[in-house]
């Protein structure tokens, strides 16, 4: 009996979903949602990363995110700068979790959580698999399908979809 309430006061009911989201995909949303089924709440951090180019910027991202989730009084929107473990120290009881789609996110993933682990022992990393019917999105093709003219219904809330297009230009051939 007294394993399980050391375990429960170890226990973190809370998840952070670090990533630069540019743009959100329902491949992000799924995830997000799944995640309630495990987290008490999930923060959605949204990185400063100079090294990526963006579309849209770190407002316009907080803005799109927090209408996807503004019925989900669980989900939380934020920004962060700097490293993602001085972030998630700075929050208590909060895991970090991170999406996988393929054996090469798993790799990259895994050598962050290691890197971050080495950093800050205290905070962990939690792995979810991506649902197969969204394990070939991300962000960067999104973007160069509406770049190039294509249609990516069903692959992003359509109001995303629709600004991207017009930050992108709309009037490519296919």
């Amino acid at each position: 009996m007294k394993a399980k309430s050391a375990r429960t006061k170890s226990m973190k009911p809370h998840a952070i979903y670090p990533g630069s989201f540019d743009p959100l995909t329902n491949g992000h949303i799924n995830l997000v949602e799944r995640a309630l089924n495990i987290f008490e709440s999930i923060t959605i951090a949204i990185a400063q990363n100079s090294r990526k180019p963006k579309v849209f910027s770190m407002d316009e991202r907080l803005q799109m995110i927090r209408k996807v989730f503004a019925d989900s009084p669980r989900i939380e929107v934020e920004s962060f700068e700097g490293l993602l473990v001085d972030y998630v120290a700075n929050k208590d009881g909060f895991t970090v979790m991170r999406g996988i789609r393929t054996t090469e996110d798993f790799e990259y993933e895994l050598s962050l959580a290691q890197a971050n682990r080495h950093l800050r022992p205290e905070v962990e990393t939690i792995f979810m698999m991506t649902d197969p019917q969204f394990s070939y999105l991300s962000s960067s093709m999104i973007r160069e399908i509406v770049s190039l003219g294509g249609s990516t219904k069903g692959m992003l809330p359509d109001f995303i979809e629709d600004l991207l297009k017009k930050r992108l230009g709309e009037g490519k051939s296919k």
